[in-house]
């Protein structure tokens, strides 16, 4: 039960939303979640870091049934940095992502 939120300070076209779209399914894996259950947003936002307007930048925020390792945390991480930086050219120094592992999750009407 993985949602990723991802807010980047450009707007992304079909196309980009798509490819990333794909690309955080293949690595949910890292995670040890399937894509089946994965669900993305995309928001288009202005960024603020260290008091200066990005002009390339965004929040990731990764909301997981469960827990994963620090080790795993560490590797999406990077997946998600290696994808934003090749599908939207936001270099991995302007992008922050946080981890929220959720011990309550409903869906289709009940709780897990």
């Amino acid at each position: 039960m993985p949602f990723i939120d991802c807010r980047t300070t450009q707007q992304l076209t079909e196309a980009q939303k798509e490819a990333v779209k794909a690309k955080l399914g293949r690595a949910i894996a890292v995670l040890h979640k399937p894509e089946s259950y994965l669900m993305v947003g995309f928001a288009d936002e202005t960024l603020y870091f260290a008091g200066k307007k990005l002009e390339k930048g965004a929040y990731v925020s990764v909301s997981l049934f469960g827990a994963a390792s620090s080790k795993d945390y560490e590797r999406m991480t990077g997946e998600i940095c290696d994808i934003l930086a090749s599908e939207a050219g936001i270099p991995a120094d302007k992008v922050y992502v946080t981890y929220h592992p959720v011990a309550d999750w409903g869906w289709n009407g009940a709780n897990f």
